[in-house]
């Protein structure tokens, strides 16, 4: 057997659905620090931050072996799941979700675990730090609405009705600008 820090994220994953504290240990070394830094931009405070990092780790180890990663990515589950998982507690703490004896394996698989579309590209760390540069760059020639409605929807997590409610605009007014923001950012993104 390997050194742990040999394996790829999907053997990980795999060695983790059958219960190794290892792989885990190793799946929080290589991510952590990332899944936090995304956790913690959009956290209200700092202790929030720390409990959902836990969290999502907590989910892996739970729900590692009811996930089929043979055509997607280990990278982007993970960083869906940590963005899924703080929008939740976001939301919660905005009292939009009151009572959370409704939060159970049921939910949890239907609003927190991603589910993501075969059709998306494997994406792994090493890919994903090499485009960080194009991406950053793309979003920077976005129109400061743009940037705003993609931030309400992507970081605070804000429902199209409460953008609409916080712009005074309608529903379907923030839907076409959120649209419109992110074929904006594709078609940056495929010009660099």
């Amino acid at each position: 057997m390997g050194k742990y820090s040999d394996l790829t994220d999907f053997q990980l994953i795999q060695k983790i659905s059958k219960y190794d504290s290892r792989a885990l240990e190793e799946l929080y070394d290589r991510y952590s620090q990332l899944l936090y830094t995304i956790i913690k931009k959009i956290a209200p405070d700092e202790q929030t931050a720390d409990n959902v990092l836990v969290e999502v780790f907590a989910i892996v180890w739970k729900k590692a072996s009811d996930i089929d990663f043979t055509n997607s990515s280990v990278y982007t589950w993970i960083v869906s799941l940590a963005r899924n998982r703080i929008v939740y507690e976001l939301r919660r703490s905005r009292a939009m979700i009151k009572d959370t004896s409704g939060y159970n394996d049921a939910f949890e698989d239907f609003f927190i675990i991603p589910q993501l579309d075969k059709k998306i590209d494997n994406l792994d760390l090493d890919t994903a730090m090499n485009i960080k540069p194009k991406m950053e760059n793309a979003l920077s020639k976005l129109s400061d609405t743009q940037k705003y409605v993609i931030h309400l929807a992507y970081y605070e997590g804000f429902t199209l009705d409460e953008i609409s409610d916080k712009l005074g605009i309608p529903v379907e007014t923030v839907r076409g600008k959120i649209m419109a923001a992110l074929h904006t950012l594709k078609d940056n993104l495929i010009s660099e």
